[in-house]
């Protein structure tokens, strides 16, 4: 028997019309270069489909990838929604990444117009002419002095959108259309694409975001995604408050600490999210500050050090939320709310469990596989393996590329890369990537762990740990270490602070101290980098457990 429901498509055009319509009076506010600018809804709807028409004028056609190469702006939020709702595919290009990458994943996804901030088109206009397939360059004033190139595939987008009608929108297809697509950062060898649907970031929306179970995004908030539109669909950020309702705060290219932390205070956010080197270097600006309408700090991108979250519980009265994902996952996979299985915990306790990564929110299945295997291990919480998900946002291969058993299983699973254990509350604690777990003598040594020890120190401002080759145990942890300002420690001084904590053969057989842990394009800590500075590195004559 067949359920007698309508045919109701999940896809963004509704979700945009409904927003436009219930919610006309409220705003989305974002900085320029030199300044900070509103519009109400009802001006930014009209803008965005304005920039729907302008695609037409352009004549991108139905399906064409339609690239971004900026900031977080209200014109960059317009076009999230003005490329899918007009049956083309939004393309977020990285401005994080290497040149060669970027020229890459432009060719590799064929994009046909890229649309790019004038403070970014300096550095984007160097690459154009490796870039194949692009028609159109559409340049969007965000206040910088930067002059265009006298070029007739340049356009200001101003001047288009004043030729242009707003235009409706409508999908074509059905909902597995696709809406949008990412790449990864390419740690590890060329970017991959994923894509996104209308019914995957529908879903994520709803689930990951706006239930109480996930995020809860509600109408009474006010949102500044620090995470970059760029990057993993903005954490879902650019989509999630218009099926709340919610005002967006923008901070465009005024990324630095202490911008960020006044568009906090002055414009009242309730949410705000970001990855663990903004919130580390957010810390300090914090004090003095009225921070009292914020109800939710979020971080992903990488383990949280406790020593940060708890800061923030000590200056603002919460700790950082921890979320898990990655793009593969559109991005969000769990979630570390509330939950009650856990309530009446010492203070102690309750911060071990605020470190984890939380539960899988409604749609996501997660299990732990014994490495190399589909053996599913217990939920004890002891038990460690390799993370698999699987639900209606989560990848089943990447564009253009045949699927492969590295990255998808058999059976129909994500392979993460992460490795940890789940407890019996579902709530799953990582303890490192499969590929940077240092192993010694046959046995695996957590670098997150160690790191996130390390960086409980007071004198410590980050760490990060990599294996070296032993002759012997075939690798041990070598902890690379930035200081904070006018702080100092000796290598004695911090093994001997993590004698306590880890095991004795956890224990760095050396720590060197360097200016800063070199960051990937999203802001994690970069092993490869590390790896290949210290390849060479002679480590003392140490025997693991002294």
């Amino acid at each position: 028997m067949q359920g007698l429901m309508q045919d109701y498509p999940l896809t963004l055009p509704p979700v945009f019309d409904r927003f436009e319509r219930l919610y006309p009076d409220k705003h989305v506010v974002w900085s320029t270069v030199s300044e900070r600018r509103r519009s109400t809804v009802a001006e930014w709807t009209d803008r965005a489909r304005r920039i729907g028409g302008v695609l037409d004028l352009l004549a991108v056609p139905a399906e064409a990838r339609v690239g971004t190469f900026a900031w977080n702006t209200a014109d960059h939020l317009a076009l999230y929604w003005a490329v899918p709702c007009t049956g083309r595919v939004l393309h977020t290009l990285n401005i994080r990444l290497f040149p060669e990458q970027l020229t890459y994943i432009v060719n590799h996804a064929e994009d046909d117009v890229v649309f790019v901030d004038r403070s970014l088109l300096g550095a984007f206009w160097q690459l154009f002419g490796d870039m194949s397939t692009v028609r159109h360059v559409v340049v969007m004033d965000d206040g910088a002095p930067t002059e265009l190139p006298d070029d007739p595939r340049v356009h200001l987008l101003d001047d288009l959108v004043a030729e242009a009608p707003p235009v409706r929108f409508g999908v074509a297809g059905d909902e597995n259309t696709a809406a949008s697509i990412c790449y990864t950062s390419g740690t590890t060898g060329n970017p991959k694409g994923v894509v996104y649907s209308h019914r995957s970031i529908y879903l994520h929306s709803l689930s990951a975001l706006s239930a109480a179970g996930g995020i809860g995004m509600a109408e009474r908030d006010r949102v500044l995604p620090v995470v970059p539109m760029f990057h993993a669909n903005a954490w879902g950020w650019g989509h999630a408050p218009l099926f709340a309702g919610a005002e967006l705060v923008l901070p465009g290219p005024q990324m630095q600490p202490e911008r960020i932390a006044a568009m906090l205070e002055e414009e009242r956010v309730t949410m705000t999210a970001g990855v663990p080197t903004i919130w580390t270097g957010m810390l300090p600006e914090l004090d003095g500050r009225d921070l009292t309408a914020l109800r939710m700090v979020l971080c992903g991108g990488s383990a949280v050090p406790r020593a940060l979250s708890e800061g923030y519980r000590a200056k603002i009265g919460m700790p950082i939320l921890h979320a898990w994902g990655m793009t593969e996952t559109s991005p969000i996979g769990s979630i570390n709310a509330s939950v009650s299985a856990y309530d009446g915990l010492g203070e102690d306790e309750a911060a071990d469990v605020r470190a984890r990564q939380g539960i899988p929110p409604v749609g996501v299945d997660a299990r732990i596989v014994e490495p190399g295997t589909l053996t599913e291990l217990p939920w004890d919480d002891k038990a460690t393996g390799e993370l698999q998900v699987r639900g209606p946002w989560i990848a089943a291969a990447y564009f253009g590329v045949e699927p492969s058993t590295e990255s998808f299983t058999e059976d129909g699973w994500l392979r993460t890369g992460d490795v940890g254990a789940i407890d019996r509350f579902g709530n799953i604690r990582l303890s490192d990537r499969t590929k940077d777990l240092v192993k010694s003598g046959g046995e695996w040594i957590s670098s997150v762990e160690l790191e996130n020890h390390l960086m409980s120190h007071p004198a410590v401002a980050e760490a990060a740990v990599i294996g070296v080759p032993h002759p012997r145990w075939q690798e041990r942890p070598l902890a690379a270490v930035v200081l904070k300002p006018d702080a100092t420690a000796t290598k004695e001084e911090l093994v001997s602070y993590l004698e306590p904590r880890v095991a004795k053969w956890w224990l760095p057989d050396d720590v060197v101290f360097i200016d800063e842990v070199p960051k990937t394009s999203v802001g994690k800590f970069s092993k490869k980098d590390l790896r290949a500075r210290f390849a060479d590195h002679q480590l003392p004559d140490v025997t693991p457990g002294r």
